[in-house]
Formats: structure tokens, sequence, C-alpha cells
């Protein structure tokens, strides 16, 4: 499994806007083929602070999720949101167990 998660900054004024354009990013994602889990969030107290957590069956399904109409999309829009920051990690996951 493929975890990938991180941190995006943006201008706070256009939380909505990145609001917006998440949940687009979000829906299609989510019907994906190898798509596990796709979350974006924004912090409680900071509407410029996003948080960035997805799981994927395989690195050939995170590829393709890259090379998506959607992806392309999402990427030109969150150029015009003032992002002053980005740090997101992937992971390579040979185990998963319930912590609780």
């Amino acid at each position: 499994m493929i975890v990938i998660s991180g941190t995006i900054n943006l201008d706070p004024a256009n939380a909505e806007a990145a609001y917006s354009a998440t949940s687009t990013l979000v829906a299609a994602t989510r019907a994906e083929p190898g798509n596990i889990t796709y979350e974006y969030t924004r912090d409680h107290e900071d509407a410029g602070y996003w948080r960035v957590f997805e799981e994927w069956e395989d690195q050939a399904a995170v590829d393709a999720h890259m090379a998506a109409p959607h992806m392309a999309e999402f990427m030109g829009l969150m150029g015009g949101l003032g992002i002053t920051g980005v740090d997101i990690s992937t992971y390579q996951v040979d185990t998963k167990t319930k912590f609780m």
C-alpha cells in the first residue's frame, strides 16, 4: 500500500475556493480504481493550513490518479490560491493493523 500524507499552506482568504476545488477532487478521486482513502481537510483554527491524507493499493493507482483529468484541473486551480508551502511525503506501507 502507498500512503501519501502532508500539508499545504495557502492564503486563508482563499480557503473557500480551496474547499470547493478539493471537494470536487475528492469526489472524483474516491471513485478511482485503487483508491482506499482520499482526504483534504482544513485546520479548525487556521483556514490556510490543509492536511492531505491518501491511501492507494499500489504505485500504478497513484500514477493513474496523477494523470487523471480531474487532477490536472485541480492543479490548475491550486495555482491561483496563494500557496505558500507544500510538504507532502509518500510512504510504502507493508502492513496495516487496527490501532483502536
